[in-house]
């Protein structure tokens, strides 16, 4: 019989994790596979260049709109009106 892991262990001992955990799981498995590679991708271009907030678990993300790095909050909170795009503020005036 194998062995729990940690975080197994965790996740057995403390349901309102588990639901946290799962999810966010949801959410991020909604996502195409296509998605998570190009971001994935655009982050490792990022490391190459020596941007510490390309790090895992530095709480930033690859913003497509504005060609950065941005906190996940707030790429996760723009909505598509307000992207701060070039092309959406001169639509917008």
């Amino acid at each position: 019989m194998t062995k729990l892991s940690k975080s197994a262990k965790y996740y057995r001992d403390n349901p309102e994790a588990r639901a946290k955990k799962k999810k966010y799981d949801t959410e991020y498995n909604k996502k195409t596979v296509s998605e998570r590679v190009d971001r994935n991708r655009k982050r490792k271009e990022q490391q190459k260049k020596g941007n510490p907030k390309a790090k895992k678990g530095s709480g930033y993300d690859y913003d497509h709109a504005t060609k950065r790095m941005v906190k996940k909050s707030v790429n996760r909170g723009r909505s598509s009106k307000n992207n701060g795009t070039a092309g959406d503020r001169r639509a917008r005036g």
